[in-house]
């Protein structure tokens, strides 16, 4: 099967540490009025390292923190052309462009890798809705969920694994970071979740996903 052609913001690129994001040198500002979609960058909410109790990050906390985000977006890369199945180790090592021991350094298997890589975009996506009306928030995520490389790969060729992450996943976490920057209820936090997990396995189509984010945002109870 030919792998899923990759957008943009997963190619390489440089990058910029700010402390708290992965962000990129981006292209000609288009408003998003205008393109219909969020303007995102790949695993740009990660988790950081916790930092000192009392203090600000060490040099050597932000730089462990910067390797983690490349290993990443690296497995990003590699989950999206190869497969969970298929990829290895030094698939995503390569793709990170460090050396398989430093991967080793800091997840023991894949399986590690793929579980902090989703809990990662569970996360960023979760931040896409912060500052944006409902309906627009839903929209985004629902086309971030829709057209993710990692997300519909697993999707078309490796459904059961896809299952297995997701169970794994702290959905509790990305169900209060919805209700908080959506601002609804617990229980409609965890409808509007388990609407997103669908469309990962069937996103149906652009016309299909506005239309559900539409009727989300009319009937979702706010708080």
């Amino acid at each position: 099967m030919n792998p899923l052609p990759l957008p943009d913001r997963y190619s390489p690129r440089t990058i910029e540490d700010t402390g708290t994001v992965l962000t990129a040198t981006p292209p000609a500002a288009v408003p998003a009025e205008e393109t219909g979609r969020h303007a995102t960058v790949v695993l740009g909410e990660l988790p950081l390292l916790r930092p000192p109790a009392g203090g600000a990050p060490t040099k050597a906390g932000a730089a462990l923190a910067r390797t983690r985000r490349g290993l990443l977006a690296g497995a990003a890369v590699a989950f999206a052309e190869h497969g969970l199945k298929r990829t290895t180790m030094q698939h995503v090592a390569s793709a990170a462009g460090v050396a398989k021991a430093t991967l080793y350094n800091h997840f023991r298997t894949k399986d590690d890798v793929a579980t902090a890589l989703l809990a990662a975009e569970l996360a960023r996506l979760a931040g896409l809705a912060a500052g944006l009306p409902r309906e627009r928030a839903l929209l985004a995520l629902a086309e971030e969920v829709g057209g993710h490389p990692v997300l519909r790969r697993l999707a078309q060729t490796e459904p059961e694994v896809l299952a297995r992450l997701l169970q794994a996943a702290d959905q509790g976490a990305v169900t209060q970071r919805l209700r908080s920057a959506l601002f609804l209820d617990e229980d409609t936090a965890a409808v509007v979740l388990s609407w997103l997990v669908g469309l990962v396995l069937r996103p149906g189509t652009a016309e299909q996903r506005a239309r559900q984010a539409a009727t989300v945002a009319r009937v979702a109870p706010g708080r």
